[in-house]
């Protein structure tokens, strides 16, 4: 069994947590993606430039947690996972996004998004910590 995983609901075996990663820009994914990998037994799964191909994953690759910036071209990360809850109601969210504020907060949990963490000092820490609390809760 991974370390802080739990099994598989119905098989009895170990699955590390697959991640997609959402951002428009492909050097914060590589960044996410080798955080994850490096501090992790999470599987990155894949990326998305935008929320419409967000979507697109999210149907191929069943992810287990997507990772969403907020401000995309083509589809933004809210009306992204606005979809994604319709689509994938047991796929976890979590926005990672330069804003904050109580009122993203609000909107982000309307959208069916678990935590919202900001890209500034120390966020590998916090989405590191964040990840780890919504795959407990999972």
């Amino acid at each position: 069994m991974w370390p802080g995983q739990q099994p598989a609901k119905g098989t009895g075996a170990s699955v590390p947590d697959s991640i997609l990663i959402v951002d428009d820009s492909a050097v914060i994914r590589g960044s996410l993606r080798s955080c994850i990998e490096q501090n992790t037994n999470w599987r990155v799964c894949g990326e998305a430039e935008n929320g419409e191909v967000a979507i697109e994953r999210v149907q191929e690759l069943h992810p287990d947690i997507v990772i969403l910036d907020l401000q995309m071209p083509v589809m933004n990360g809210l009306e992204a996972a606005r979809q994604i809850s319709r689509l994938a109601p047991n796929t976890a969210m979590l926005m990672f996004t330069l804003y904050s504020g109580e009122q993203l907060l609000k909107d982000a949990q309307a959208a069916g998004i678990k935590d919202v963490v900001s890209k500034s000092n120390g966020a590998a820490e916090h989405l590191l910590a964040s990840l780890r609390t919504i795959c407990a809760a999972a």
